[in-house]
C-alpha cells in the first residue's frame, strides 16, 4: 500500500514539472517570436544555358611551295687574248690540264650481208595410190566342211531329179545307195565323177554316174568353195516304193 502511494505521489510531481515546464516554453515564445524578423525569401535563380552553333572554319589559304631560286650560273670570265710571241721564242704548249684529249670516232655499224634467197619451185609430189582393196581372208577348214556338206546337199536333190530305175533292179527287187565322188571346179562344172562306195549292184553303180552326167554343170558353189577345184562325195539312193 505505502509502495503504491509512493508511486502516486512521484507521478503527480513528474506532471507537475512538465506542466510547469510547457506553459514557461509558451511564455518564452509569446515574448520572444513577436521582435523575430525573418528575411524575405528570394526565389532561386534560373540558370539559362545556350548552345553556341560552331562557327564555320574558315578556309585557310592552301601553303603554295615558294618557288626555289634558281642556282646561280656560273660567270664565264672571258679569256684573256693570247700574246704574240717574238719569231725567235718557240710556241709554248698549253699546259697538260688545257689540254684537250682527242675523242675517238664511233665505229661504223657492222653491216651483216645475208645470203640471197634462191626461190625453187614447188616440187611436185604426187598423191599416194589409193589403198589396196582388203584381201579376202582364207576360209578356215571348219567353214570348207560346212560348206562342202551343203553343196553336197544341193547336188544330190540336183541329181535326184534325173533318177531313172533300172527296169532289171526293179524286176528283181534290187535297192541301196551308191556313193560318188565328183571333182568339181569353182565354177560347179564336174571335172570327173567315180564310185566311192557301191551298192552291191552294177547296174544301180553305173546308172548313178548316168544320173551325174545329166545334171551337170551344177550351180556355183559357196564363197568358201569358190575359185578352187575341190572334191565331193554326194549320195544316191535307190529305193522301191
Amino acid at each position: 500500500m505505502a509502495f503504491s502511494t509512493y508511486y502516486s505521489d512521484l507521478r503527480d510531481h513528474a506532471f507537475a514539472w512538465a506542466l510547469t515546464l510547457s506553459i514557461g516554453l509558451h511564455v518564452l515564445a509569446a515574448i520572444y517570436l513577436p521582435n523575430m524578423h525573418f528575411d524575405q525569401l528570394v526565389p532561386p535563380k534560373i540558370l539559362e544555358v545556350k548552345l553556341a552553333l560552331p562557327e564555320k572554319p574558315q578556309s585557310e589559304p592552301l601553303n603554295t611551295p615558294e618557288p626555289m631560286p634558281a642556282p646561280p650560273q656560273p660567270q664565264i670570265k672571258p679569256r684573256p687574248a693570247p700574246k704574240l710571241a717574238q719569231a725567235s721564242s718557240p710556241v709554248a704548249e698549253p699546259p697538260p690540264s688545257h689540254r684537250p684529249e682527242p675523242t675517238a670516232a664511233p665505229a661504223p655499224p657492222a653491216v651483216i650481208s645475208a645470203p640471197a634467197k634462191i626461190e625453187t619451185p614447188p616440187a611436185f609430189t604426187a598423191p599416194p595410190p589409193p589403198p589396196e582393196p582388203p584381201k579376202p581372208s582364207a576360209p578356215s577348214q571348219q567353214d570348207m566342211d560346212a560348206a562342202r556338206t551343203l553343196y553336197g546337199n544341193l547336188l544330190a536333190r540336183e541329181i535326184a531329179k534325173h533318177k531313172q530305175y533300172p527296169k532289171v533292179a526293179q524286176m528283181r527287187g534290187w535297192q541301196g545307195r551308191v556313193i560318188v565322188e565328183l571333182q568339181i571346179d569353182g565354177s560347179g562344172n564336174v571335172l570327173s565323177s567315180i564310185i566311192h562306195d557301191p551298192s552291191g549292184y552294177e547296174v544301180l553303180d553305173r546308172q548313178a554316174l548316168e544320173m551325174v552326167k545329166k545334171a551337170s554343170p551344177f550351180p556355183s558353189p559357196p564363197d568358201a568353195l569358190r575359185g578352187r577345184t575341190f572334191n565331193i562325195l554326194v549320195p544316191v539312193s535307190f529305193r522301191l516304193e
